[in-house]
């Protein structure tokens, strides 16, 4: 039994259809990433889970549940928003203890029990009698957490929880967020625009494009291998580029310039998308052997070097270590696996 089950789900605001029919299974106990840039509509989907949003069109169902019709209380789902929420007047304990209270679950000594027990979980104990004000934003992070999974709810929704942190601090509570899902097993639906989050967090990662689901599947499948223009894009720091497809004498290749050309490990002949990471492209002094590239640009990175390089009228970024360095101007040769060049939809 999934632990949420969408069907065929819409909402439209007004004329706009904001959610374009979309199913989505999520197996109990799975972490999944809502991805995609401002105004896909991630966030929409996440409040018609949670029963924030009606749903236009389409069921939902958690835990086998018809819930498309439920209020938020009934729905057995807690929900961390990225203004965190909590309540100023009440202590770190107290908040944490206020939605067993509101719910009436467990008696006193019960909830006692499970408030102590989630603060250790997530490092405040020592802070329990402190009131919001006097916590840093990591902290106040934490205490949203663990008043969401205080009930043990049947699906945990983070609402762009980190956004508000600066960067150490992120880094740092993605960490803490692997931690907590490895202690309590909840399935969790996460909702944010940053790749680098849904790759480092996820189980597997929704990528919305305008409303629909442009590709699913594992981190690793969504980074290495994109299906669409717009994957590539959005997905790291891809190159894509529009070139000529050929097979001669049955070697499949893709054209660059006139003279200059890519291996294939796959393809057809006819004008196509190519794409591939910085990361695989290797660059070498020129011996006129290879295809042949001019640096444009090169950027000092500390460990890495990036370059943008042109080949006929493309320009090509790379990630190269820092070795051998070449300046702007320098003719290079540029390399790349042939099973690392992929051909989009």
């Amino acid at each position: 039994m999934a632990a949420v089950d969408l069907r065929n789900v819409s909402k439209r605001f007004g004329d706009a259809l904001v959610i374009k029919g979309i199913s989505l299974s999520i197996a109990k106990g799975e972490f999944v990433s809502l991805l995609g840039p401002s105004g896909c509509g991630k966030t929409t989907l996440l409040r018609m889970i949670a029963g924030l949003e009606q749903t236009t069109s389409g069921s939902i169902m958690i835990g086998g549940t018809e819930s498309t019709a439920l209020p938020p209380e009934q729905r057995d789902i807690a929900m961390v928003f990225q203004s965190y929420a909590l309540l100023p007047h009440l202590s770190v304990f107290d908040n944490v203890l206020f939605p067993l209270r509101m719910r009436n679950i467990g008696s006193k000594q019960e909830q006692t029990k499970r408030v102590k027990d989630v603060l250790e979980m997530v490092q405040l104990d020592h802070l329990a009698t402190r009131k919001p004000r006097e916590l840093s934003g990591g902290q106040q992070q934490r205490v949203a957490v663990a008043r969401a999974v205080v009930s043990r709810p049947q699906v945990l929704l983070l609402d762009e929880p980190l956004s508000n942190l600066d960067a150490r601090l992120r880094e740092n509570m993605q960490e803490e967020l692997i931690q907590l899902h490895r202690q309590t097993g909840l399935t969790t639906i996460f909702v944010t625009h940053d790749q680098e989050e849904a790759l480092s967090l996820s189980d597997r990662i929704i990528l919305l494009n305008e409303g629909r689901i442009e590709q699913e599947g594992s981190p690793s499948d969504l980074y290495s291998a994109p299906t669409t223009r717009f994957s590539a894009a959005f997905m790291g720091s891809s190159n894509i580029l529009d070139v000529e497809l050929e097979v001669v004498g049955g070697a499949r290749r893709a054209r660059l310039s006139s003279e200059d050309v890519l291996p294939l490990s796959i393809g057809h002949s006819g004008l196509s998308t190519i794409t591939f990471r910085q990361e695989d492209v290797q660059l070498a002094p020129a011996s006129g052997t290879s295809c042949r590239a001019q640096v444009e640009t090169a950027i000092y990175l500390g460990a890495r070097v990036r370059y943008v390089v042109t080949v006929g009228a493309h320009r090509i970024r790379c990630l190269a270590a820092d070795g051998k360095q070449f300046k702007a101007g320098d003719m290079v040769d540029l390399r790349i696996a042939p099973e690392r060049i992929r051909i989009l939809e």
